[in-house]
Order: C-alpha cells, then structure tokens, then sequence
C-alpha cells in the first residue's frame, strides 16, 4: 500500500485540506451543541416577566393619576366658589372674606419673568459653549460633574447661598431682584443639562454641511443647531420655570414677605408670591383662610398652566419648522 510519502504532492494537499475541513467542521458542531446547552430560550418565561413589568408600571401610573384626581377632586371643591374677579384683584385681609391673591399673583408673575430673563439666556449660553466650543480637558470634565449634580441639591441650600450673596454681599435687600438671581441659580442647572442633552440629539451632519459650505463655527450653531435643538431646550426651560413658580423654601429663607398689601413696582421693592401666601392661609385656623388657600392653588394651577402652555406653543412652532 502506497504511502503518504509515495503520493504526489497535489494528492496530500487535498487530503490535508479535506482533513482541515473536517476538522474545522466538527469544532463548529461542537460549538452550536455547547451554544444549545448553555442559552436554551424561555418564551413562557419572558412573557411572564414581560407582563409582570407591564402590570407595575400600569400600577404605578394609575396610583399617581388616581392621587392627582382625588387631590384635584378636593381642592376644587373646597376654593372653586371662592374664585372670582373680588379674590384676584383684592390684597390680603386679615378679615377671610375680603382676603384677595392680587399682591402675591403680581408678585409671582414678575418673579417669573424676571427668572427667565436672567436664567435662559445663561443657562443656554453655557450649555452652547460647553457643547460645542469647550475642549475637552479636565476642568471641563470637573464642571459637568459639578453641574449634574447641583442639579440635585435641595432648594433651601439654594435660599441660604442667596441670603449670603444677593442679600447681604450684594446688598439686593429682601428685594424682588434678590428672589429672581436666587430662583435663577436653583434652575441653572436643569436648564443647562437639559440644553445640553437637546444639543446633542442634533446630527453631526448638520454641522459639517454648514461649515463645508464656507459658514464659521458660530455661524453654524446659530443658524443650524440651535434651531434643531429649540423643541429639547425649551422641554427643560418649561420645567425649570414650572419649579421657580411653585417653590417656597428659597424665597422664605431671603425674606421675602407673607403678608403684602401692595403691588412691587421695581425690582428693588419687597415682594411675596403665589405659594408664601397659600403658605399663610393654610396656617390659620380659621376654615375661611383655608378655603382661600384652596382659591389660591387653583390660582396658581392657572398660572403654571398659562405658562406652560406658552412654551408649548412655542415649542410646537420650532418643530413645525424643523421638519428633516
């Protein structure tokens, strides 16, 4: 019998090859039959988890919706008689039946507007520069570390770093621009998080085409990036403002007033807002002031409402735009 070195060399290639191929294939059965023997799929039991997970985030949203209607439910029906044009334009009283919001309403929408002519042009501004013009160094590292997490600070510590600079270093006062510089430092941070997230859903693309046809790096955010990026920063924008409105800790703690019977004309004039004084009537024992309190938060539902809706609106207007 002839052997394999008496073959030619053509005749032990091919056997050598066949070989290999056998070889290589019964590793690759051997792979599949181990693959088979460690993940087997559980269709039963995926569903079964699947469902599961289903069922407590549908239990989860049902118990809050149901919370929100009996809440709603009874503010409604304890300060819904009490509404009316007498409540909205008349000054606290310390007679229940005369007390009116128009102080702390006033108080709260210049409050408001201040807070957002201070806080969105900075809060953009530094999310833009961060984004799209910091290098990426470690200080810039450190300062988004830092950021992401004053965003999670409670608002007091907010009221006692206000107190310290806009009240006494400053020397703001107990002013209406102290409480609008401190309500812009406790939304800085979720502004600029969030214009930051908003700027990063923009596609790269946009840029490179801006600046292959001759635009500068400015140019290219102004007039590109930003508009894409407007429906995002204004999500943030909606519920920063949404907080400012509705906080009361950081606006007690610089010393803003309960009780105010009189409108600010100036941003150096004390002030009092919407929640210090639901605050007040919901401390007196009297039932009267608790019903005004009730008139008073449906007031203030009305006021976020308003002003979310604005920003929706505009929101809505820049998606309409920027249609890809």
């Amino acid at each position: 019998m002839a052997s394999m070195d008496d073959m030619p060399k053509s005749m032990s290639k091919s056997v050598t090859l066949k070989t290999g191929t056998a070889n290589l294939g019964d590793s690759h059965i051997e792979h599949k039959a181990i693959s088979r023997a460690i993940w087997r799929p559980r269709p039963k039991r995926r569903w079964l988890a699947g469902r599961i997970f289903f069922l407590l985030t549908l239990l989860s949203t049902l118990i809050g919706l149901i919370s929100l209607i009996f809440l709603l439910e009874s503010i409604l029906g304890q300060g819904w008689d009490r509404v009316s044009w007498e409540f909205v334009s008349s000054f606290p009283s310390r007679i229940a039946s005369r007390a009116g919001i128009k102080a702390a309403l006033v108080g709260s929408l210049y409050l408001t507007g201040l807070v957002a002519l201070i806080a969105i042009p900075l809060g953009v501004g530094a999310a833009v520069y961060l984004e799209e013009f910091a290098a990426d160094t470690r200080l810039r590292r450190m300062i988004d570390v830092n950021i992401a997490n004053l965003a999670g600070v409670p608002s007091i510590v907010y009221g006692m770093l206000g107190l310290m600079v806009f009240v006494r270093i400053c020397a703001f006062g107990h002013s209406l621009l102290a409480g609008a510089c401190t309500m812009s430092l406790l939304i800085l941070p979720v502004i600029i998080v969030t214009a930051r997230e908003a700027l990063k859903t923009v596609p790269m693309g946009v840029r490179l085409a801006a600046l292959g046809l001759g635009a500068t790096r400015w140019q290219a955010v102004r007039a590109h990036v930003l508009p894409t990026a407007m429906p995002g920063i204004l999500t943030g924008v909606i519920l920063s403002l949404s907080r400012a409105v509705g906080e009361t800790a950081p606006l007690l703690m610089i010393g803003a007033l309960s009780y105010m019977a009189f409108v600010p004309e100036s941003p150096m004039d004390d002030f009092t807002v919407l929640p210090i004084q639901i605050f007040n009537w919901s401390a007196r024992p009297q039932d009267e002031f608790r019903v005004a309190a009730a008139a008073g938060i449906i007031v203030l539902l009305g006021v976020l409402l308003t002003v979310n809706a604005c920003a929706i609106f505009a929101r809505m207007r820049f998606q309409r735009k920027m249609q890809w």
